[in-house]
């Protein structure tokens, strides 16, 4: 109980900013909200605050740690919820968030099942690829494929989401298949394009993560274009296998460089700080997460 009590303490002085609110949020002198977090450090061995009289500040392992630590105790909720609330519908209204490719492919096309399955509750989705303010937007839930920064905020993992860079065979039959990243030098590299600056691709060579610069005659702001010039054989394009793994299973586009491919960013479910998460929430997010883990989804449901 020492242990739990110590990294709860640890994410509200987070989530709060500061001791003294966590202090105040539990009834408690700050005085023991410090020496929680003291004993926490002492028993793994690391610093996770930097503390000031001012402001603190999460070390590389307490960013690290805070993560996990967010996941467990929503995990520990869901769970508690899961037995508490068996025989409680979930009701209300339930606003969400997902980038506008992933929401059209994979969010909305599950939402009817979701809504079937619970009748009381009814649903918004907004989709857009702008980082949305949860709390000042009034959002439930927000589906993110990134990498998290945002420390006030809690997120459980929906799916692992893998990059691919993909050509058609009749491109490949033209140009050649790569072998190497270097390679890519030579083949026309359909990118992504956002104000005039390219984001580059990112492989994995000996052990760490290389970002090209690639080049190509089209450019494009928007992934589905991209994603349909690869398909009509203009070129190679790094997409997430959310979005082209039907093509690959049926051979209308074949992966390459495959032993380089890099970790991608993993989707999330991501929602406001809080303890008590309503049943609507967490049920959507169960819903998804069951969905995403299904053998062969990502296949099977790509467009």
């Amino acid at each position: 109980m020492g242990q739990f009590r110590q990294i709860s303490t640890f994410v509200e002085v987070v989530a709060r900013g500061s001791l003294s609110a966590a202090a105040r949020a539990e009834g408690i002198a700050p005085a023991m909200i410090g020496r929680r977090l003291d004993a926490l450090e002492q028993r793994l061995g690391v610093k996770l605050l930097q503390r000031t009289t001012r402001k603190l500040a999460l070390t590389n392992e307490g960013a690290a740690f805070l993560e996990d630590c967010q996941r467990i105790l929503v995990e520990l909720e869901e769970a508690e919820a899961a037995v508490a609330v068996r025989s409680v519908k979930a009701s209300g209204h339930l606003l969400i968030s997902a980038p506008a490719g992933f929401g059209r492919q994979h969010v909305a096309p599950l939402i009817p099942s979701f809504v079937a399955e619970h009748r009381d509750v009814t649903v918004s989705l907004n989709l857009n690829d702008r980082l949305v303010d949860l709390i000042g937007e009034g959002i439930d839930v927000a589906i993110r494929i990134a990498s998290l920064s945002d420390s006030s905020l809690v997120s459980t993992k929906l799916a692992d989401n893998q990059r691919v860079l993909v050509g058609s065979p009749a491109y490949l039959k033209r140009a050649g298949t790569p072998r190497i990243p270097a390679d890519l030098a030579k083949h026309n590299c359909l990118a992504i394009s956002s104000e005039g600056s390219q984001r580059g691709w990112t492989f994995r060579e000996n052990g760490k993560n290389v970002i090209l610069k690639v080049a190509g005659n089209m450019v494009c702001n928007d992934g589905e274009v991209l994603h349909d010039w690869a398909l009509a054989g203009k070129g190679l394009a790094w997409r997430s296998m959310w979005e082209v793994g039907a093509e690959i299973e049926s051979g209308q586009l074949v992966t390459v460089l495959d032993q380089f491919a890099a970790p991608g960013n993993d989707i999330y479910a991501v929602f406001a700080q809080r303890r008590h998460l309503p049943l609507r929430i967490r049920a959507f997010v169960d819903f998804l997460r069951h969905a995403y883990s299904q053998p062969d989804y990502w296949r099977e449901r790509a467009i």
